[in-house]
């Protein structure tokens, strides 16, 4: 899958023109810019002016040459860090897909699209953005930089994941959770893509894991994939079956209909869980359906989020 080539065949871009500015800005209500003010950090470059900004920084003498508006952006000042987590264990390469694409998706195809696009947002302001990826090893750490390079950096390892053919077997959540939290040093906003599958440790030292992210201030989205035909439901055909768990290779052997209420209460209970520690430790939870439409799953996020501002 080439995840730029299928961001461009979605209908999310045309929206993110217009969100970009006052979302990505508003993320944090500013707790992100620097401490240095006017000349007293280093000049990095010239933005393009957007209305509502402030004028202080307009760069006049260029105007009277170009008649165009920049502002003058320096070293220090950083309107947003991001750092993007994602969980690349088997469970996220659930259901099998033959070709990922935009309208055939696994958990793993969802989030890495969904990382890119939120990157572009990102990249469209000049933010910094960081990504860490983990499975049976913290296997990726990129700490958060803005520039095209990093950029290009970034996407050519969610374009390695997203053209993987096999996953490691574990989910280690619990252990880097905790130690991603340590390499955030400063105040961030952070995505998490994760189903919250794993059998490392119990719920409540992964909700503990999840609480390590809030320590330091930083704000939290939990993006939670589920195919929830199949995860949810148990929305399979009433013959026997073999099911098997792609990461401790358990399996069982069943008809879907006998366990189907029992598994649904189960894991809807679960859920339900999450939910209320997300709420507890303020931290965004976005219910997603990998069934649904990619682009209005984006697009309702963002226009939530910019609501709430």
């Amino acid at each position: 899958m080439n995840i730029q080539s299928e961001l461009n065949k979605s209908s999310l871009f045309p929206n993110l023109e217009l969100l970009a500015n006052q979302v990505v800005e508003g993320f944090i209500s500013g707790i992100h810019r620097s401490p240095f003010h006017g000349f007293s950090a280093e000049f990095a470059e010239h933005k393009i002016y957007n209305n509502g900004e402030s004028t202080k920084h307009i760069d006049w003498k260029l105007f009277a040459k170009t008649d165009k508006l920049y502002t003058k952006r320096y070293e220090e000042e950083t309107n947003l860090r991001c750092h993007m987590i994602l969980d690349n264990s088997a469970s996220m390469y659930y259901p099998k897909v033959d070709r990922l694409e935009i309208g055939s998706l696994n958990k793993i195809g969802f989030s890495v699209l969904a990382i890119a696009a939120l990157m572009n947002v990102l990249k469209r302001q000049r933010d910094a953005v960081g990504l860490s990826v983990y499975a049976d090893t913290y296997s990726y750490y990129a700490p958060e930089k803005g520039s095209e390079r990093h950029f290009q950096m970034l996407l050519a390892q969610l374009n390695t994941i997203g053209s993987a053919t096999a996953a490691p077997k574990d989910t280690k959540t619990y252990t880097y959770l905790h130690q991603i939290a340590e390499n955030i040093k400063r105040r961030s906003l952070i995505f998490l893509f994760t189903d919250m599958f794993q059998t490392e440790k119990d719920d409540v030292a992964l909700f503990e894991a999840l609480r390590h992210l809030k320590y330091t201030k930083h704000d939290v989205v939990l993006f939670h994939p589920m195919d929830k035909k199949h995860e949810l439901f148990f929305d399979f055909e009433n013959a026997p079956k073999r099911f098997v768990d792609v990461e401790t290779g358990e399996h069982l052997d069943l008809y879907a209909e006998n366990i189907k209420d029992a598994y649904h209460d189960k894991i809807s209970s679960y859920i339900a869980d999450i939910k209320a520690k997300c709420a507890q430790y303020k931290i965004k939870y976005v219910d997603v359906d990998i069934q649904s439409n990619f682009s209005t799953v984006l697009n309702t996020f963002l226009v939530e989020r910019n609501k709430f501002l």
